[in-house]
């Protein structure tokens, strides 16, 4: 079995729904840093086998890319029982990278939803 899978707009929903924390690369081929990070990305998901490592090709999934308004690549993305928890544009080392999944996984996702809660109550006012 492949250490990661590719999202499109088909199967996106899907695995995001279905797996309590999915870490997304958003990247295409022609992108340098996206190249140099996929080892660390790949090595990460060697390493985690309890986590969903997918990764989006900007090109060929422009629906994906235009629907989280990727602007620069690599992106990465974490969800966390279906709540984007993480959103940042570039590569990260390797070290800062196992340092966000503990992160990710440690989560308190009650928190995270009052807090999301929250932020729409205050938006609504």
């Amino acid at each position: 079995m492949p250490n990661t899978i590719a999202l499109t707009g088909a199967n996106f929903k899907q695995v995001v729904d279905n797996n309590d924390l999915v870490i997304v690369d958003f990247w295409a081929t022609w992108c340098g840093p996206c190249k140099s990070f996929a080892p660390v990305f790949s090595a990460a998901a060697d390493n985690n086998p309890d986590i969903v490592f997918a990764k989006v090709d900007t090109e060929a999934a422009q629906d994906l890319s235009s629907a989280f308004q990727i602007r620069s690549i690599p992106t990465l993305m974490v969800f966390k029982e279906q709540i984007v928890v993480f959103s940042q544009a570039g590569a990260l080392p390797p070290g800062n990278f196992d340092e966000l999944i503990a992160h990710a996984k440690k989560l308190d996702m009650d928190q995270v939803r009052a807090e999301v809660a929250n932020q729409q109550t205050s938006a609504d006012t």
